[in-house]
C-alpha cells in the first residue's frame, strides 16, 4: 500500500484522506462506543444505550447523538407518549460501518490477548 504524503505546512484536515474523514464523523471518544451498542441491539432507547456506554454524561450521549443523525449514522424515532419514549437505530449508512468495526473488534481482541 503506498502511502500518500500529507503537504507540508497544511492542515492534515484539509486533505481527501478517507481515514480522516472517517475520523471526524465517528473518531469521537464515545461514538463508537454509541455506534457498536445501537448496532448491537438493532434499536435501542435512549436510557438502556447510556447504561450500557459505562461513564458517558446525558449531556455527552444527547450531543454525540445529534451529531450522528445529522451526519445520517444514526436515525432516531420518538413516540408521542408520556413520559416520552424515544429509540435509536443505524441507518442504512451507519449498518454499512458495522463490518469494519467488527474487523477492527476481532483485530484488537487478538492484540490484547497475546
Amino acid at each position: 500500500m503506498r502511502k500518500k504524503k500529507l503537504p507540508v505546512g497544511k492542515n492534515i484536515y484539509e486533505t481527501d484522506c478517507p481515514i480522516l474523514y472517517a475520523m471526524e464523523l465517528f473518531g469521537q471518544k464515545w461514538k463508537l462506543p454509541i455506534l457498536w451498542y445501537i448496532g448491537e441491539n438493532k434499536i435501542i432507547r435512549y436510557n438502556e444505550l447510556q447504561r450500557k456506554v459505562v461513564g458517558i454524561t446525558s449531556t455527552m450521549l444527547s450531543k454525540c447523538l445529534k451529531e450522528l443523525e445529522k451526519d445520517n449514522l444514526v436515525s432516531r424515532k420518538q413516540y408521542a407518549t408520556i413520559p416520552p419514549i424515544v429509540e435509536y437505530s443505524l441507518t442504512e449508512l451507519g449498518e454499512s460501518l458495522l463490518p469494519a468495526l467488527d474487523s477492527v473488534y476481532q483485530w484488537a481482541k487478538g492484540e490484547m490477548g497475546k
